[in-house]
């Protein structure tokens, strides 16, 4: 094998919620052990990988994050790229607005397909001090059901965990709704590190227990069993595309 090819699976997670709740330090924590305090809002995409091991094989993650447009974008089609796509965006309007898209709709859908194309997992990602961004987890979940892989494996995360003192999201009413709506569900800090290996251990460890039976029931019956939806490793990587970094 190539070097950064030395793995066993190869699966794209997505990072999505509004902005501002931390996703780009919960990529930066897994992927570098990295966080910055004074991080921007990402404009575009950026990806980061990571290899863990699960079950003696060689997990290959790729991290994915954008920003979140909630506010009026226009979109050119020479922009659009699976590996990057660039927003023309106007700042200073209220995060609780709703999308106008000034290059139409079917701009919007194109871009949205992108990012969740081939994604195999995903951090639901919301701010437990900032209550509207856990109103707003609704949104993103239609969303993601909307344009993802019908199987997706789903974590609902809440971030900053560290605000304890500024709590606006109870611990259980998030559990609950992450149980009723049949996805897992840790808090974090992507600040202190606290659960962030854990998210992400256990969202990869999953998804790669799925796709491990799919494979075992494909093969045991390979006439009858259609195989798994969800499209996985090995594949051929690429580098990643960096973007701004939000927080």
């Amino acid at each position: 094998m190539t070097e950064g090819s030395n793995y066993d699976y190869l699966f794209k997670v997505v990072l999505i919620g509004d902005s501002g709740v931390g996703k780009s330090n919960l990529l930066s924590r897994f992927t570098r052990n990295e966080f910055n305090l004074e991080s921007k809002s990402t404009i575009g995409v950026e990806f980061a990988t990571r290899s863990i091991n699960v079950d003696g094989k060689t997990v290959k993650a790729q991290i994915w994050d954008t920003g979140e447009p909630s506010y009026p974008i226009a979109v050119h089609p020479s922009t659009l790229t699976l590996r990057y796509l660039s927003l023309s965006v106007m700042a200073n309007f209220p995060l609780t607005r709703p999308f106008v898209l000034l290059a139409g709709q079917e701009r919007y859908r194109a871009i949205t397909s992108a990012y969740y194309r081939g994604a195999v997992g995903a951090l639901l990602v919301y701010d437990i001090a900032k209550h509207a961004t856990y109103v707003n987890v609704t949104r993103w979940l239609k969303e993601l059901r909307d344009h993802a892989d019908s199987n997706i494996v789903i974590m609902l995360v809440g971030n900053k965990s560290d605000l304890k003192h500024l709590r606006a999201v109870p611990t259980d009413e998030a559990k609950t709704f992450a149980s009723e709506n049949g996805l897992s569900f840790i808090e974090t800090s992507a600040l202190d590190a606290s659960n962030v290996e854990s998210a992400f251990q256990t969202i990869l460890t999953d998804i790669y227990r799925i796709v491990s039976s799919k494979s075992l029931e494909s093969s045991s019956n390979p006439v009858e069993a259609p195989g798994p939806s969800i499209s996985v490793g090995p594949s051929v990587d690429t580098n990643a595309q960096q973007g701004s970094k939000c927080c």
